[in-house]
């Protein structure tokens, strides 16, 4: 092996991690919309999170990103430690897909099939038909495929460059001393994870076996503890991201650790045992790269099977690992707890779906911070109002945070529904905080009305009612509609917004006609013209949310013209919903209680 074979060795695993890295991208963007929904799906049941830890980590190529993600789920506190176990053990098995895929370089054959099986023959036919889709398909989802294609080539070539820069080996007797050093089963265990955590990559360490495999020189015995020391260095990307992360992040790198550990302690123990019972004569015979193969998948579903009756033990010594001290308490202002881990960006589906769950709090809160602070405008109380400030100072933390972090997502690589998901968050989150900026508008008009003592006559408190009635009938329809991707439900805030605005006008002119019979103050002319303009702002932001929503879910965004031609076109379902809000909020024509009465 001269210095051409190193470079050559050197170039082929550049080659094989880029690869590696230009598939796993193209996949995870190819399914991205897909893995929001996964997500959701996930339970406390622990054989469906063994099943989503495996298809998910097939689905990105990669075990240390999927044990990366759920430090940062659970630093978010979307997951819980218990929850993540039984997926990191799917991980684990899921990882052995790519292993897999990696022994179709040590087929062997005359035929003309088995040799069109062999990477070094139909890599360059895929890497041509990729490359040929990023160039010139059209749309986003074919390019994908295209660079998925285009990744597997150069993984599968960088494979062969490492193959055949390693085959002079086989004569060397430097080489074959040095090979007699793995048969100590620990010096095994510690070089699979020494290689493993420089390169941070189990797939490439065990390609780099499974060319070394080649050689004829790496026996059963010096393999097997090799590979569990693979999956023992893997954890080290996990190591290094729960770095800054809580205690609860920490314990899932934790987990992952003491999985591979007790797993590697148990079957070399177990097999090293059996060795000298049994005495296996496959023991020192060279080991393919397809037995690599076999050896990598029966140690992880071995180890998966024998510790997942133990998922709460293995939570237990997680705890006892990484202590909460005594008297530890959470402290923090719920401000400080809005946490947006950026380590999710690793896979912008799941940090799309930590996005959209915080911007689902900010809208629960405001709608709460609304209601609170109409309510206080007759039931006024300090407490209420300490509660809408801080509710306020919240809300436009979140706005801030979840602006920053979703500017971030946008500049990763996304499907078109996960593109169509950032923008209507980023329209979305303003006017929600600008609704809370309503909020406390009507809280300094509560206080104005308790500090001067100042009431309005019975009619114009039934007329309020009424139109305070609509505002928050507004108000949730825009929020459940969001919350639950509701387009029929988000209709309906448009045609009672208009309601809403005729209801202001009259408001207006009946208060107005009131002040010029002297039935009424100029004093409560200014509030009660405060409450109906913040009142018609709110309606105005719920407007902006729900047309948002319909719009992106039908990929347009020209707001002007939409809002134009459902309101000219007189279409019967727009019409229908006016008519029915028109009907449900008519003013009293005289002193007498509203058929509703107002709850807050």
């Amino acid at each position: 092996m001269d210095i051409f074979d190193v470079i050559k060795l050197a170039g082929g695993l550049a080659f094989f991690l880029f690869g590696m890295n230009l598939m796993s991208t193209g996949l995870e963007t190819m399914v991205g919309g897909k893995l929001e929904s996964i997500l959701k799906s996930m339970t406390s049941n622990k054989f469906k999170s063994l099943c989503l830890g495996a298809i998910i980590t097939i689905a990105i190529q990669s075990s240390s990103a999927m044990t990366v993600m759920l430090v940062g789920l659970v630093n978010s506190g979307i997951m819980q430690l218990a929850q993540t176990i039984g997926v990191i053990m799917g991980s684990n098995i899921g990882t052995t897909f790519t292993v897999w895929i990696l022994s179709a370089a040590g087929i062997e054959g005359g035929n003309v099939f088995t040799n069109l099986l062999k990477p070094e023959n139909f890599s360059p036919v895929v890497a041509l038909i990729g490359a040929a889709m990023v160039m010139f398909a059209k749309s986003s989802k074919k390019k994908n495929v295209g660079s998925i294609l285009v990744g597997f080539a150069l993984l599968m070539t960088g494979m062969s460059f490492m193959s055949s820069s390693v085959s002079g080996l086989r004569d060397e007797p430097i080489f074959a001393e040095i090979m007699l050093m793995f048969n100590n089963p620990f010096f095994g265990v510690l070089v699979g994870a020494v290689i493993t955590a420089i390169i941070q990559s189990s797939a490439a360490s065990m390609g780099i076996l499974q060319s070394l495999a080649l050689t004829g020189n790496v026996s059963f015995g010096m393999a097997l503890p090799i590979i569990m020391g693979q999956n023992i260095g893997t954890c080290i990307t996990a190591v290094l991201s729960s770095i800054g992360a809580n205690k609860s992040a920490k314990r899932v790198t934790v987990v992952h650790i003491y999985f591979n550990v007790i797993g590697t302690v148990l079957c070399l123990s177990l097999f090293y045992l059996a060795d000298s019972i049994f005495k296996f004569e496959f023991t020192d015979s060279p080991i393919s790269m397809f037995m690599i193969a076999v050896v990598h998948t029966i140690f992880n579903v071995f180890t998966t099977l024998v510790l997942l009756p133990f998922t709460k033990q293995l939570e237990k010594l997680a705890m006892l690992t990484i202590k909460d001290k005594k008297g530890e308490a959470k402290t923090a202002a719920p401000a400080d707890e809005i946490i947006l881990d950026e380590r999710l960006l690793l896979s912008p589906s799941f940090a799309i779906a930590e996005a959209r769950a915080a911007t689902v709090k900010m809208a629960e809160l405001t709608r709460t911070t609304i209601k609170e602070a109409i309510n206080l405008m007759e039931h006024y109380s300090e407490e209420g109002a300490a509660a809408v400030e801080a509710n306020e100072h919240i809300i436009d933390v979140y706005e801030d945070r979840l602006g920053t972090f979703l500017v971030k997502i946008s500049a990763k690589t996304l499907t078109k529904e996960d593109s169509n998901e950032v923008s209507k968050l980023l329209h979305t989150i303003g006017d929600f905080e600008r609704i809370s900026d309503h909020a406390v508008n009507l809280l300094k008009v509560a206080r104005e009305i308790n500090y001067k003592k100042l009431v309005f006559s019975e009619k114009a408190r039934h007329e309020l009612r009424i139109l305070t009635l609509a505002i928050l009938d507004i108000l949730d329809l825009t929020v459940d509609s969001f919350i639950n991707h509701d387009d029929d439900m988000a209709y309906k805030v448009e045609p009672l917004e208009q309601v809403i605005d005729s209801l202001k006008a009259e408001l207006k002119s009946r208060h107005i006609r009131r002040l010029q019979e002297g039935k009424c103050t100029i004093e409560l002319g200014f509030v009660l013209s405060d409450i109906l303009t913040n009142y018609e702002r709110i309606s105005d932001h719920c407007s902006n949310i729900a047309v948002c929503q319909i719009q992106i879910d039908h990929d347009t965004m020209v707001t002007h013209e939409y809002l134009e031609d459902v309101k000219t076109s007189g279409s019967p379902k727009y019409t229908g919903y006016y008519n029915d809000y028109k009907s449900r909020y008519i003013l009293p024509m005289s002193v007498s209680s509203p058929t509703e009465e107002y709850q807050p």
